[in-house]
């Protein structure tokens, strides 16, 4: 069994890789770590792609560091793109069994007009897909 953790780059969310980590020793999973820069076209991004893939490096390498603290071994892998599409490839790619994400922390009128990876995942991802929220 192999679960997806998707991570947002810039959010400190310990308590989605703590359910993974519990996850993966109740299933015997392994787990693959994937953050999106999020950078769909760089000539329209407010810095450069570089800057946003570091972020997501950044988040992927804490998710599996923190994951590898509490004795689950796991894989940091970072994508370029569109977020949804991205962590929906990683997945394919990985043939994953499931797709952790946390929960959106925006406010429910941001989410309606901005859109929530989380629901969207739910929508259409073609692979389990487990939300989790804060405690």
């Amino acid at each position: 069994m192999l679960i997806v953790l998707a991570t947002k780059p810039g959010a400190d969310q310990p308590w989605i890789t703590d359910a993974v980590a519990r996850l993966s020793r109740q299933t015997g999973a392994s787990v693959a770590v994937v953050a999106v820069d999020h950078v769909e076209l760089e000539r329209f991004s407010a810095a450069p792609r570089t800057v946003f893939m570091q972020g997501a490096r950044e988040a992927a390498e804490a998710a599996a560091g923190r994951l590898s603290a509490a004795g689950i071994a796991a894989e940091a892998a970072v994508r370029s793109g569109r977020t949804l599409e991205g962590i929906m490839a990683f997945a394919d790619e990985r043939k994953a069994d499931l797709i952790v994400v946390g929960a959106s922390t925006r406010p429910a009128v941001a989410e309606r007009l901005l859109g929530s990876v989380p629901l969207e995942l739910i929508k259409r991802s073609t692979r389990p897909v487990m939300v989790v929220t804060h405690p």
